[in-house]
């Protein structure tokens, strides 16, 4: 059985400055139910998780994301999810560029100037670091209760791993390009850049690799390096940022392909012949005879005369495309393809259901074990990083004996996660649910929500 994503990019919460508001709105809704509907007709019936390839939001500010995570809550549950599992990337609109101080300004404007070294020595000093991440305040937050965490030290991010079938496994690994944004970027001289900290992705026998990034590469300065390793290593590249929906399978060498699957806009501006409200249904499965990975694309497309989404036929090259990918990754698992076939010999293939599960991140020394997850911490972490105030963080952490009482200290999100996580593991796990939706329902009567 193939692993489900609904995968959305640009959708632009809070861009809406006139009567379009309403129409984006209908949209939005109507997108919950066909997803529900396309998701329904396929095996299993229910959708493994959300991709959002970047610009959840419009100008990076926490109104736009309170939308962002109703909105998101309900396709979730539409399409048969947990709310709480969604991958996400920042884009050029997720960052506030009202929180951009002149120092940060400063260090955008030697990068742009420079190059890989100048880059990698700003994201050496954690101050400098801090000036550039500061601009993504609020987005850090909400993707910080999704576990999607930003990485402060400009890293590549991953924890979402996916066993297909036993010993083939696919990973979700997030890189942020828009960190240099400033909204005068251009294709024609790129200026972006991700970085051999981001570039140098994992290789893991058994995996696939499934790389996140907002930005196409012809929009970064260090594509040709970035290429290098996404080729090699990646099997699949999601992207968005150009609204304009379209697939490319690159033969790299003999046995080895490359998938670059760009985004059309969710909600875009305005829709028209050219750009449209557009997302897609992925399929990702495991192709027992050539040992292969397979990645099904449903696209649909916003039909403007019956007001609804419809399968698209025309940007993404035919009805359902259906593409088997040469994997390397899969073919270096300790499990060989025979080995594999002989353990399913008694069950089919289309009959095993996707392992989905939260992992640590690899690292030089291979992958650490990861404890067994405590149940409902993944909701009380979207909750509490998503749902409350600063302030109410605070008091939570302060009531429940994290913090010493009268503390009014601004912490890093980064500490409030290792003390939430603290109160967790000494069994407060109830304390924090209680006092999470004490909160918001106090905010609500005041109709402050």
């Amino acid at each position: 059985m193939s692993a489900i994503f609904v995968h959305l990019s640009d959708i632009h919460f809070g861009q809406e400055r006139d009567e379009r508001i309403h129409i984006h709105t209908d949209v939005k809704e109507q997108l919950i139910q066909d997803a529900a509907r396309v998701v329904r007709g396929l095996p299993g019936g229910a959708a493994h998780g959300i991709l959002v390839t970047g610009d959840i939001a419009y100008s990076g500010e926490r109104p736009q994301y309170t939308a962002a995570g109703e909105w998101l809550d309900k396709l979730a549950t539409a399409v048969g999810c947990e709310i709480f599992r969604i991958q996400m990337i920042p884009g050029n609109h997720d960052l506030d560029r009202t929180k951009s101080s002149m120092g940060a300004q400063h260090l955008l404007d030697v990068i742009r100037r420079g190059g890989a070294a100048e880059y990698e020595k700003i994201l050496a000093n954690d101050h400098d670091r801090a000036s550039l991440f500061a601009r993504f305040e609020e987005y850090g937050r909400f993707c910080e209760g999704y576990d999607c965490a930003l990485d402060s030290e400009g890293r590549y991010s991953t924890n979402l791993h996916v066993e297909l079938t036993p010993g083939r496994a696919i990973r979700f690994i997030r890189l942020n390009s828009s960190l240099l944004c400033t909204g005068d970027e251009s294709d024609e001289e790129p200026e972006l850049m991700v970085g051999a900290r981001q570039f140098v992705i994992p290789r893991a026998d058994g995996e696939e690799m499934i790389v996140l990034i907002h930005h196409p590469l012809n929009w970064i300065k260090d594509k040709d390096d970035v290429a290098t390793y996404l080729r090699s290593r990646a099997r699949v590249v999601i992207s968005g940022h150009e609204h304009d929906p379209k697939v490319h399978v690159e033969q790299v060498e003999a046995n080895c392909d490359l998938m670059m699957l760009a985004s059309g806009a969710t909600v875009p501006f305005k829709s028209d012949d050219i750009y449209t409200f557009t997302y897609n249904v992925l399929e990702f499965d495991w192709d027992s005879n050539a040992d292969a990975l397979v990645v099904t694309i449903h696209p649909r497309a916003w039909n403007p005369v019956r007001t609804s989404f419809e399968a698209d036929h025309k940007r993404l090259g035919g009805k359902d495309p259906k593409f088997v990918l040469s994997a390397p990754g899969f073919r270096s698992g300790t499990k060989s393809a025979a080995n594999v076939e002989s353990q399913e010999a008694f069950c089919e293939p289309s009959e095993i259901e996707p392992v989905v599960e939260v992992v640590a991140a690899i690292d030089g020394e291979g992958e650490p074990a990861v404890p067994p997850e405590i149940e409902g911490y993944r909701l009380v972490l979207l909750r509490f990083f998503r749902d409350l105030t600063e302030g109410e963080r605070l008091r939570l952490l302060v009531e429940l004996g994290a913090v010493p009482s009268g503390s009014d200290e601004r912490m890093t999100q980064a500490a409030q996660r290792h003390l939430l996580d603290w109160l967790v593991r000494e069994g407060k796990i109830g304390d924090v649910e209680r006092l999470i939706s004490d909160f918001i329902n106090k905010r609500e009567a005041k109709g402050d929500a």
